[in-house]
Order: C-alpha cells, then structure tokens, then sequence
C-alpha cells in the first residue's frame, strides 16, 4: 500500500504531526515512483530540488512531495511530455495556482491509492470466498 496521503502529508486525519521533510525512500513509498525516476525529474524540473543531510541524502520538503505528484498528474494521466509539463507547471507557477493544483493532484492520488488498495482486498476477499466454496463441494 502506498499509504495514506492525508495522515503521512497533509495531516487533517488523527494525531499525527503533520511531516514537513520526507527521504528520497519515503516519497518513493508515497507516490509509487522508483528512485531514479525522481532523481532525473530533478535534473528536468528546476523547482524539483531537494535539500541534502550530512550524510548527503536527499530530504524533500513537504511542497515538493506535492509539486512530484502533480508532475506525476501531468506527465502519467494527462500524457503531458517533460517539456510540455515544466510549460504548465511554469504558466501555473506564473498565475499563483500551483499549490491549489498540487492539493489537487495529490486528493486524486489519495482515491487512486485508496481504490487500489480496495481492489486489492476484494480480490483476496473474492479468492478467500472461492476457496472455501471449493472446500465445501469436495
């Protein structure tokens, strides 16, 4: 399961804080992206900049886990390439809505997630349900 989007970033449910910094594995788990995915979006999106620790990992602020998900919006469901996404992010960066779009992108891959995971428990439900079926014929 990716998790919980409002509990792990935007904090509205439960007792959690809200995180404001998260590892490159973190927002990996988050989004459903690998590692190098991010680290090349990074040389493509200039907003994409992540700080780095010590010990040089990268640490991504809570604003750009939201900006990964809405390039993620842009290039995976609305088929946007590389250039035409830094375009939109930039006339939206221009116009002051990124940050609404970005909340945006992010509730839609919350109820993405969420009906994976529904999908995913109906499918181990409907295999429980055949099996005792098949049990109970024999």
């Amino acid at each position: 399961m990716q998790g919980d989007w409002q509990t792990r970033v935007g904090g509205s449910m439960g007792d959690e804080p809200v995180r404001q910094f998260f590892s490159i594995g973190d927002v990996c788990a988050l989004t459903g992206l690998k590692p190098h995915v991010l680290r090349y979006w990074e040389t493509q999106f200039r907003f994409l900049s992540p700080a780095k620790n010590r010990s040089g990992n990268r640490v991504y602020q809570r604003r750009e886990v939201e900006l990964i998900v809405l390039v993620k919006q842009l290039l995976y469901a609305e088929k946007y390439t590389i250039e035409g996404a830094r375009q939109k992010v930039d006339e939206h960066r221009k116009a002051g809505a990124v940050a609404p779009l970005a909340r945006v992108a992010l509730e839609r891959e919350t109820l993405e997630s969420m009906e994976r995971d529904l999908t995913a428990i109906v499918g181990l439900l409907t295999g429980v349900e055949r099996s005792a079926a098949e049990s109970g014929r024999r």
